[in-house]
């Protein structure tokens, strides 16, 4: 599946709630024309911004981002969950007893919320 960015994301997320983009920007404290830049990917949001539609839209700021895959049958729990475990195995490797890379970490934080993903799905 090609990475739709950040914009079809935010799209998508709106349509399937049945909102408008006037009802998302109303949320958010900005004009309509405002919050359509951000789907259209002509203006990208500050780190409030996301951080409020990810609450808004009950997904992960690294999913809005486009750094994980989270399913549609996702909910809150699950996004705590997956938080809890990366926490839990944060730091946990090394490669021949050397720390990883920030690159490595960021790669294996990948790779672990994929697995995660995997195992933990659920109807």
């Amino acid at each position: 599946m090609a990475d739709t960015g950040l914009g079809e994301r935010l799209k998508n997320l709106r349509n399937d709630l049945g909102k408008t983009q006037d009802d998302i920007a109303k949320h958010l404290g900005i004009t309509r024309a405002a919050y359509s830049h951000l789907e259209n990917n002509r203006n990208e949001p500050d780190n409030k911004t996301l951080i409020t539609l990810a609450d808004y839209f009950g997904v992960t700021v690294d999913y809005l981002l486009g750094k994980n895959q989270t399913p549609k049958w996702a909910n809150e729990k699950d996004a705590n969950d997956l938080a809890q475990f990366l926490k839990d195995n944060a730091g946990s490797m090394t490669y021949k007893g050397e720390n990883l890379t920030e690159d490595e970490k960021e790669k294996l934080e990948i790779a672990m919320t994929q697995i995660f993903w995997k195992r933990h799905k659920h109807d």
